[in-house]
């Protein structure tokens, strides 16, 4: 979870001097690593990094609201295109990705994070 939180702080960082696809991907990263926390504290295997997906697999164990499993699909599809050159039609991923997206990518991880806290602190 200490690695997600300086995920999230990253991509916090990364918007604010105007890396939004950084901050994209980063938010991705921070809500992969709580939910897979969430497992770890389990004892259970988490594997891929589909954010919605693991929210699927942990909704098995434990009530996910709809609304993270909706913000995992939407982190999930920053998940590549933020970091490759060839993954656009045209343009690098620096110019494909808003201060807007990167403020609700950055909303969704937060959410995921305060909800696989509260997890934690009752397993």
């Amino acid at each position: 979870m200490d690695q997600a939180e300086g995920d999230l702080e990253h991509a916090r960082s990364d918007r604010k001097h105007g890396f939004y696809e950084w901050a994209c991907f980063s938010s991705h990263q921070a809500a992969e690593k709580a939910v897979k926390a969430v497992f770890q504290k389990m004892g259970a295997e988490a594997w891929g990094h589909s954010v919605a997906d693991l929210l699927k697999e942990l909704s098995k164990r434990h009530s996910v609201p709809g609304e993270l499993r909706n913000g995992g699909l939407e982190l999930d599809k920053a998940y590549i295109p933020t970091r490759y050159p060839n993954a656009h039609p045209s343009g690098s991923p620096r110019t494909r990705y808003t201060e807007e997206e990167a403020r609700r990518l950055i909303e969704h991880a937060e959410r995921i994070i305060n909800f696989c806290a509260d997890l934690l602190s009752g397993i």
